[in-house]
Formats: C-alpha cells, structure tokens, sequence
C-alpha cells in the first residue's frame, strides 16, 4: 500500500503521557504531524509536548469519561481546525488468577482498555468522518491467543479487536477507514511493572519463542507509524505477529493444555502475585481514582 504524508495531518493519541503512545506522538511529530495529547498525567504531558517538533498541545482526560472525551474532542477540533488520525493507545494491565483478583483492579482494566477506546472512539469519529480519516486501535497479542493469568487484559484486547473490526464496517462507506494494532511484549513502563513480580515474569519466560522475548519499544513504534502512513487494516509491531493470524483459532486448545501444566506448577507460588494495575501508568490510574473518590466524600472523610 502506499504511504500518506503525515505532513500537516493532525494526530490524536490517547495514552501519550508515556511508553508506545510517548514515543508514537514524537515519532508523528518528526513527520510532520501536529499533535493533540490526550492523558492522566498533565505534567508528563507536558514534557511530552515540549519535545515535539511540530505544533502541539495536550489535554487531561480520562478516556472511560465520555463527557470529558467529547469536550477533548470539540477543543481538538477548534485548536487544530480537524482532526486526520486517531490512535486509541490508552491502556492498563493487572495479572494474577482471576479467582484471586481484585475485582477493582479487574474490572478497570476492561473499562479502560475497552470502553475508553469506545469512548475515544465515540468522541472522534464525526471530526474523522469530516475529514475522511483513520482511526487505529491498538490491541496485542492478547487480542490473538489467551494467557492464563492474564484474564482482564486478554478479554479487554480481544474486544477492542472485534470493536475495531466491526466499526471498519460500519464507517468504512463514509470513507473512514480503521485498523488494528497488534504487539507483543514491548519494552514499556507497563511490561518493566509486570515483570517486577516474581511469577508473572518466570511464567513469560517459559513461553515458547519468540513469545517470551521482550521487544525494543522504538522499532515496534516505527512499524505503528508506518502503518499510520498507509491507513493499513491491520499493523503488526513486531515481524511474527502477522504469523499468528492462520494459526489462532488452534491456540485456544493448546494454551488450555499447556497452561494448566504451567499454572500447576506455580500453583504454591500463586498467592503472592500482586493484585494491582501494574507499571507507573497504573500507578497514575489509581492514584487519579483514589484522589476522584476522595474528592467525592468531602473534606475530613
């Protein structure tokens, strides 16, 4: 396919503040692209920002408030004059037995992962539809194979895949087209967090190659803007994921197999797996919901 300058387009990315959507909004920037930031975290927002080589600005928004999304949208618009892409990159991860899990931590892993990106999804797509854009939703090798002890973010991924998949449908004949984004384990602040916990890291190492390798972040990114550039329906980050699609409907079968030798094994051990969002966008996410709750109950509560 070819390529589009992305020279002049205006670019949303949600989940900029750090990791994949850090390096993508600067990457996008260094084409030519102007930037709208969208996050948690104003302040890394604005380091983000002042690194940018073209016309810029950020705004704190959480993507699961389809108010907030809807006012970042409107003020896209009006400080840009359009919008031409829209990556829904914003994500969160926790790990762990379900059964043991934080029903918290579980739960907001699916409203971010997967509703904020119906909700930025929501909130763009009538600028997309003026401008005739796209839209890329970034999923993972998640969204292909399911993992013991990853229940909420392998759901949440799988859903954004059949999420984007259906909307490419829909909105395709008003000349908005939309991809999805699959990675692999990627050098991130998410990945660095969950490997912090003992289990978690040595079940990842006995996945079979090249699953259990950790992936340098700026070429994945490169591959994610390159796909940006030609509009492309699916964007692999990493060469071996476009292998996976012939073979996914077996994994299921084999991971149930496989993974209940590999769970057994570390069944003594599983109790001590953190229960929380893991790595320091997590840490942000919860830090944002305590200091909302604690504003909620008042002063002195």
């Amino acid at each position: 396919m070819s390529r589009k300058s992305l020279e002049g387009q205006v670019a949303v990315v949600t989940g900029a503040a750090r990791g994949v959507g850090e390096l993508l909004a600067r990457k996008l920037s260094a084409r030519g692209a102007k930037v709208a930031l969208v996050g948690l975290e104003p302040d890394e927002l604005k380091k983000v920002a002042a690194r940018l080589h073209t016309e810029c600005d950020h705004w704190y928004a959480d993507v699961t408030d389809h108010d907030a999304m809807a006012r970042v949208a409107e003020e896209v618009k009006e400080r840009f004059g359009k919008v031409d892409v829209v990556v829904a990159n914003a994500g969160v991860a926790a790990g762990g037995p379900f059964l043991d899990s934080d029903p918290v931590s579980w739960r907001r892993v699916i409203e971010v992962n997967l509703i904020g990106s119906a909700v930025t999804g929501r909130a763009f797509l009538p600028v997309l539809v003026e401008s005739r854009g796209y839209f890329l939703q970034i999923a993972s090798l998640a969204a292909i194979t399911p993992a013991p002890m990853m229940s909420a973010y392998c759901a949440s991924k799988s859903g954004v895949e059949a999420f984007a998949h259906c909307l490419r449908a829909e909105v395709g004949h008003q000349g908005v087209q939309v991809g999805v984004g699959y990675l692999s384990w990627t050098d991130t602040d998410m990945v660095r967090g969950a490997d912090q916990d003992d289990v978690m890291r040595e079940l990842r190492a006995r996945l079979p190659w090249p699953a259990n390798r950790t992936y340098p972040l700026g070429p994945a990114v490169d591959r994610i803007v390159a796909g940006i550039e030609r509009r492309s329906a699916h964007v692999y980050a990493q060469w071996w994921l476009r292998g996976m699609q012939p073979v996914r409907g077996y994994l299921p079968a084999v991971i149930g197999t496989v993974g209940r030798r590999e769970v057994r094994r570390f069944a003594p051990r599983l109790a001590g797996v953190s229960k929380g969002l893991v790595g320091a966008g997590g840490a942000a996410d919860e830090s944002v919901r305590a200091a909302n709750a604690q504003a909620a109950r008042g002063p002195g509560r």
